[in-house]
C-alpha cells in the first residue's frame, strides 16, 4: 500500500493508540501528568492549612480578620500621590495611592536605566581610550556598591542643597533645592489624560503593525507600511485627541512665593532620590548586557556590513541590533522586573511606595496577613504582565531560521 503523504512531503505522524484505562499508568506522559497535578493539590492543601491556622489564631487573640478592612477610614496621610488622597478615604485608596507611586518611579527608572544603559554598553566597546575607560569606571562603581546605600547616599546629597531661597537655577525656571525639584508643567486638564490615553493605543497599534510588517519581510513578502508610516501614525493620534480635547497650552511656570515655590510641579527629594539610586544601579547592568549582546555578532557580518558600505546608522539597525536584541532581551527583562521589586526600598527614605504604605496600614488595621497577602499579589501581577512584553517582544523579533 503506498503511504499518504501531505502537501510539502512531510510523513504524516503515526495514529495513537486509543485509550485503555487497564493501561493508562503504564503511559509515560499520563503518570507526568497526574504526578505534577498531585504535587499542585498538595501544594495548594498546605498552603490553605496554614492560612486556616494562622486565621484561627489571631481570631483567638481577638485580632479582625478578612479584607472588609479595605473599606475603613485609613485615618493617615500619604505626602506623595497622583490621586487626591485624604486622611477620610478608605484604605483601599490608599493603596491605589500606592501602587500609583511604585508604578510611576518604576516606569520611569526603567526608562531612564535602559538610555543610560545603552549609552554606557557602547560607550565600553568605544575605541577612544577615555570613553572606555569611563564606562567601565561606572559599572564597577554602581555594580559593586549595594542599592540600599546607593538611595542613601543620593538622598543625603539631595537633602544637602540649599534652602529654597538660593535654589540652584541651571536651566531658566528650573530649580533645585533641598525640597526637589521644581520645573514649569502643564496645566491640570482632562486633554492631557485623554492624549495620554491616545499615545498608548497609537504605540501598541503602530508595535502590532512593525512586527507584522517584519514577518511579511521574512516570509519573503512586501511590506505594506513603512517605518516613516509608522512615525506619522504615532504622533498623530495623540496629536488629533489634544485639538478636539481642546488644545489647552497653558504652562504652570514656578515662582518664589514667600518660603516655598507657587506654581510648577516639583519632584520631592524622596522620589528624585529613588530614581536616581535604581536607574543608575540597574544601568551598570544593562550596561553589560547591551556589550555582551553586541560582542555576540560574529565579526565577519560586521566586515561584511562594512565591505558593502553600509553607514553606521545601518550597520547597527540592521545588522548588530537586530541579533543582539535576541541576547538581551531576556537578561534585561530580569533587570526590569528587579528594579520593580527594589523599588521597595524606598521605605528606607520615606517615599511613600507600595511598601511603605503597607506598613502603615499593617499598624493602623492590624491585618498583617491581608496586607502582605496584596503587597505579594501586587509585585507578582506587575513582574508578569512585564515578562509577558518582554517575552511576547522577543518572540517577535527573534531570527527564525529557515
Amino acid at each position: 500500500m503506498t503511504p499518504v503523504f501531505r502537501k510539502g512531503g512531510r510523513r504524516p505522524p503515526p495514529p495513537r493508540p486509543p485509550l485503555d484505562p487497564r493501561t493508562l499508568w503504564h503511559s509515560t506522559s499520563f503518570r507526568a501528568i497526574a504526578l505534577q497535578a498531585l504535587v499542585i493539590i498538595v501544594v495548594i492543601g498546605a498552603a490553605a492549612l496554614m492560612i486556616e491556622n494562622a486565621m484561627n489564631a489571631l481570631s483567638k487573640r481577638g485580632i479582625s480578620t478578612g479584607f472588609g478592612f479595605l473599606t475603613g477610614e485609613a485615618g493617615f496621610r500619604i505626602g506623595e500621590s497622583l490621586i487626591r488622597f485624604d486622611a477620610e478615604d478608605s484604605y483601599l485608596r490608599a493603596y491605589a495611592v500606592a501602587i500609583l507611586n511604585t508604578l510611576k518611579v518604576s516606569i520611569l527608572s526603567v526608562l531612564l536605566a535602559t538610555l543610560i544603559g545603552m549609552i554606557v554598553g557602547i560607550g565600553r566597546l568605544s575605541r577612544n581610550w577615555l570613553i572606555s575607560r569611563l564606562a567601565a569606571g561606572y559599572v564597577e562603581l554602581f555594580r559593586n556598591t549595594p542599592q540600599l546605600v546607593q538611595i542613601v547616599f543620593w538622598y543625603t546629597a539631595v537633602t544637602l542643597l540649599p534652602n529654597v531661597r538660593q535654589a540652584w537655577n541651571p536651566v531658566a525656571d528650573v530649580y533645585l533645592s533641598k525640597r526637589g525639584l521644581t520645573l514649569p508643567w502643564p496645566e491640570a486638564h482632562p486633554a492631557w489624560w485623554w492624549t495620554l490615553f491616545a499615545f498608548a493605543a497609537a504605540a501598541g497599534v503602530v508595535a502590532w503593525l512593525s512586527v507584522r510588517a517584519k514577518q511579511r519581510r521574512r516570509a519573503g513578502l512586501s511590506a505594506s507600511i513603512r517605518g516613516t508610516q509608522l512615525a506619522a501614525l504615532l504622533m498623530a493620534a495623540p496629536v488629533a485627541t489634544w485639538l478636539l480635547a481642546g488644545a489647552p497650552a497653558a504652562i504652570s511656570v514656578p515662582a518664589l512665593a514667600g518660603f516655598n515655590f507657587r506654581g510648577g510641579a516639583t519632584l520631592s527629594p524622596e522620589f528624585l532620590a529613588l530614581l536616581l539610586g535604581l536607574s543608575l544601579y540597574i544601568a551598570a547592568f544593562i550596561a553589560e548586557i547591551v556589550r555582551a549582546g553586541i560582542q555576540s555578532v560574529p565579526r565577519g557580518q560586521i566586515e561584511a556590513a562594512n565591505a558593502i558600505g553600509l553607514t553606521r546608522l545601518h550597520l547597527y539597525s540592521r545588522v548588530i541590533l537586530p541579533q543582539a536584541l535576541r541576547v538581551m532581551i531576556p537578561p534585561a527583562t530580569a533587570q526590569y522586573v528587579s528594579t520593580i521589586k527594589n523599588s521597595s526600598l524606598g521605605v528606607a527614605i520615606g517615599y511613600p511606595e507600595l511598601f511603605n504604605v503597607s506598613n502603615t496600614i499593617i499598624t493602623l488595621s492590624g491585618n498583617t496577613v491581608e496586607a502582605i497577602v496584596i503587597m505579594m499579589a501586587v509585585y507578582l501581577t506587575i513582574s508578569f504582565i512585564i515578562a509577558a512584553l518582554m517575552n511576547w517582544y522577543n518572540h517577535a523579533v527573534r531570527i527564525r531560521e529557515r
